[in-house]
This record gives C-alpha cells, sequence and structure tokens, in this order.
C-alpha cells in the first residue's frame, strides 16, 4: 500500500473546499464542513493521513514539507478553488518529483480531461464515485486496469479508462468516524445553525428530486438514494458517541435524508435509544405522522431548500414542491418544535425583482429559525449551467463562481435584471428578515437563556456585519 496523504489544501481564507452544502465558498460567519468525500477513501487506506488545511489553519508552508513523507497525495477539488489547487499541486510536486497526485470531485469528474491539462503537476483524476478507484491506485494497481481513472500516460497522452460501476451496496463502505478520530480536531468545524461542536457524516448517497442547480446528484451521487443499512450506520452513531463524548450534535448530510421515509424512521427510533440529538437535510414535504416519529427520537433540526417563494421559479428549475406544502411542512415542525434552517437561492432562471421580493416575504412569512441565502451558482455538469451558456445567461467573466476571496459571486444575469442586482439582493434579504423585531427578541431570548449562546451569537453578529461589509468593496 502506497503511504498515502489526504490534502483539502489551503486556498482562500475561510475557504470550506468541503462544503457539505451544494457549494464551495467562504461563508458569512465561520463554517466548514467536514471532509466526508475525503474521509471515505481514507477509511479503505490503512495508515493514511487526512488533512483539511483551511479549519486547521494550515498555511502552504506547513503542508509544503509533508510532501516528502507520502507516495501518493489525493487533494478533493472544486470549480472555484480549482487554479489554487492546481498552483498546490504543481509546489507538492516540485518538493517531491516523484509524488504521484491525484485530483477527486466533482470537477474533474465532469472534465477530466480539461483538468488535467489545466493542472500539469495532476497525475489522475478518480471520477464520479471515486473512493475505491483511489484505493486501488494505493495498491498499486496498474493505472490501465483501474476503472473510474483518467490519467497521463508514459507519453504523458491523457486516457480515460471505462466508468467504475456505481456502488450499490453501501455498507461496503468503512466507517468516516474513526478517520475524524485519527486526524481531525472537531472543535475546529463550525456550523451556525448546529450545535457546537457537531459531527456530520452520511448515510447514503444520491438524490430522488431533479433541481437543476444542484452540484452533487447530477455529477457524482446519482438520482437514486443509496443507502447504508439502518444497523451500519447506528452502530457508527453509538460508536462515535463514545468516541467523541463532546459531540453536542450528529448531522447526517446525505442530499435528502427523507428520501426514505420508513428507513428514516427506523434510524431515529434507534437513535432516540441512543439519547443523541441530531439533524438532516430534508425535502418541505415530509408528513407530520413522520416528522413527529423524528422529535419524538432527538431530531432537533431540519436543513430545508427551499429556494423561492415564487411557484413558476421552482416549476423552472425542476423542485418538486409546491408553495403550498411548504407552508404546511413547515407549520407542522413549528408546532412540533423542530427548528429549520432554510436555505434560499436568488437569481435562479425566472428570477426578476418582483419575485425577489416575494420570496422575501415568503421567508419572513414561514420563519424558520435562521436561513442562507445563496446566489445561484451555475456548475459545471449542471442542467443549470448549460442553460446559462446556451442562453447566454453566464459571461466568461464570472465563470469563476467566486471572487478572488473565495466569496460568491452573483454570475447569472438576464435582461431584465443585473448581476449587480442579483448581488445586491442578497443582503436585502438577510435584513429584512433578520432585523425584524420578533427576529430579534427571539435572537436575544435564545442568548439571554444560554451564556454559551450569548457568547456564540455575539460572534457570529460580528462575522456576519463584517461579511456585509467586505461585500460592499466586490464587484458582481
Amino acid at each position: 500500500m502506497m503511504k498515502t496523504l489526504f490534502l483539502q489544501p489551503p486556498s482562500f481564507d475561510g475557504f470550506d473546499g468541503g462544503a457539505g452544502s451544494r457549494y464551495q465558498a467562504r461563508r458569512e460567519i465561520k463554517s466548514f464542513w467536514f471532509p466526508t468525500w475525503l474521509a471515505q477513501p481514507a477509511a479503505l487506506i490503512p495508515g493514511s493521513r487526512l488533512i483539511d488545511a483551511p479549519p486547521a489553519g494550515m498555511t502552504m508552508e506547513q503542508v509544503l514539507p509533508l510532501a516528502k513523507d507520502y507516495e501518493l497525495i489525493v487533494i478533493h477539488t472544486s470549480s472555484p478553488s480549482f487554479v489554487s489547487d492546481a498552483k498546490v499541486a504543481q509546489a507538492l510536486k516540485d518538493v517531491n518529483p516523484n509524488v504521484k497526485i491525484g485530483f477527486v470531485g466533482a470537477k474533474v469528474a465532469v472534465d477530466p480531461a480539461g483538468s488535467l491539462k489545466g493542472a500539469p503537476a495532476v497525475d489522475f483524476v478518480g471520477r464520479n464515485e471515486f473512493d475505491f478507484t483511489i484505493k486501488e491506485v494505493a495498491e498499486g494497481k496498474a493505472f490501465a486496469d483501474i476503472d473510474g481513472l483518467s490519467y497521463r500516460d508514459n507519453s504523458f497522452a491523457i486516457t480515460h479508462n471505462a466508468e467504475r460501476a456505481t456502488l450499490e451496496n453501501m455498507d461496503e463502505l468503512p466507517w468516516v468516524s474513526p478517520v475524524y478520530k485519527e486526524n481531525l480536531k472537531i472543535e475546529d468545524y463550525f456550523i451556525g445553525y448546529l450545535k457546537h461542536p457537531y459531527l456530520s457524516l452520511y448515510t447514503g448517497r444520491g438524490c430522488k428530486s431533479r433541481c437543476t442547480f444542484c452540484l452533487w446528484p447530477q455529477t457524482v451521487g446519482g438520482h437514486r438514494y443509496r443507502t447504508r443499512s439502518v444497523r451500519h450506520v447506528v452502530e457508527e452513531i453509538a460508536w462515535a458517541q463514545k468516541a467523541f463524548p463532546q459531540v453536542r450534535e450528529f448531522f447526517f448530510d446525505d442530499d435528502t435524508f427523507t428520501d426514505d421515509l420508513p428507513r428514516a424512521e427506523a434510524i431515529a427510533k434507534e437513535l432516540g435509544k441512543l439519547g443523541i440529538t441530531w439533524s438532516c437535510n430534508a425535502k418541505a414535504n415530509v408528513p407530520r405522522e413522520t416528522l413527529k416519529v423524528l422529535a419524538d427520537n432527538g431530531l432537533r433540526l431540519l436543513l430545508v431548500g427551499y429556494e423561492s417563494g415564487n411557484q413558476q421559479i421552482l416549476h423552472n428549475i425542476k423542485k418538486g414542491m409546491r408553495i403550498e406544502v411548504a407552508r404546511k411542512f413547515t407549520k407542522d415542525c413549528h408546532e412540533l418544535g423542530i427548528k429549520i434552517h432554510g436555505t434560499f437561492i436568488l437569481g435562479l432562471p425566472g428570477e426578476s425583482t418582483e419575485t425577489i421580493q416575494e420570496t422575501i416575504r415568503f421567508a419572513n412569512e414561514i420563519n424558520p429559525h435562521t436561513i442562507q441565502v445563496s446566489l445561484a451558482a451555475p456548475y459545471p455538469g449542471t442542467f443549470l449551467h448549460a442553460q446559462a451558456v446556451e442562453n447566454g445567461w453566464l459571461d466568461a467573466s464570472h465563470a469563476e463562481l467566486v471572487d478572488e476571496h473565495g466569496v460568491q459571486i452573483a454570475p447569472l444575469h438576464y435582461p431584465h435584471l443585473s448581476h449587480t442586482e442579483i448581488f445586491q439582493s442578497v443582503e436585502v434579504f438577510y435584513k429584512k428578515f433578520y432585523l425584524r423585531a420578533p427576529k430579534i427578541a427571539s435572537i436575544v431570548g435564545e442568548m439571554v437563556m444560554s451564556p454559551e449562546m450569548m457568547v456564540r451569537r455575539l460572534r457570529e453578529g460580528v462575522e456576519f456585519f463584517q461579511f456585509l461589509r467586505e461585500r460592499k468593496h466586490l464587484v458582481s
């Protein structure tokens, strides 16, 4: 087995390259998701090491000397960070010319040839579901015999092997939490709406929904929800509960954990026996009877992608959601004591000044506990990207998706709606949602009840307003 390093490299300050949500970017407040996509293949390779540089605050000066100690380095890259990651690869190769370097992630799955051409120091890329592809590389198997691999051969020509078969038995994947235990400091990971410290992992891959903008199902995960068995999940959580006694909340980062309601209920009932607090991603259509089962067994919060308050926009993006269903779902959650972190996207096809205001009114009406407002990001490999290119909504100057600081820009524009108007609407949305008297009272009430929450919310408030001030100086 080759001595292997899995690396989330340094890039933009505060950049969440391992984002569990659909976008890699620098967040409004300090936020880092666990690098589960790297931890999973690391779990398959005994003796490997995982370094997640951004949360750990590691610099290039600290990372580069490590190249001498490894035979194989695997880097998770993304469209926004690719140029920076390619430079990291070259710097690592300069330190150790004999090290093999591979890239993984949606970026290289969509464009393996372009990725290899754009990163001369990279020897190969693992396409699509790359866990066992990387394992075979580390085992020393000949590149020509590894499915799912694109690579430079001895003549430096780019070669694409056959696709790797989709993994059907998800229990074949070992647990990631022991990799976290050995390699990461979990206190480095913050998410504003989750208790701290938290721990996140996947119980399955794929999403039944067909949202045109969503990166993972269209590139790596697929549209079938392939799941680990209930026992496999619960046994890992029980292990992690003992290994990380400081963890206050577990988060299931599946694209849509509630895609399989009977399974979600079965897992919940087992988690209830463990007495843990947990949260997950959900679609805004979970029936009340299921919500009650989940809430009775430790569910604290649901992360819900509402996206827009305009029904036509939801149709345009193939969300498969009715506004009235989302209203009832949200009302049920409020009544059952389930908190919601609602996510919204501005600048989707069909957006206008009027629909932006409609979405803001909708968010205020349903009143999730917290929100995240993102800008529509046409990632390569998604239907939205193809649509944007075909219709001239995406300029070449905005194709990087983030600015030089890793902050989201507004890449899309329409004849009736400019980049600038979409970009500026994010701040308007946040202020109209959070600067309402009832919402302020709710936040203050949280802080009064918990000194720890007071310290946290004050820190987040400072970060949030600093972020808004920085945005004023950016050109969208």
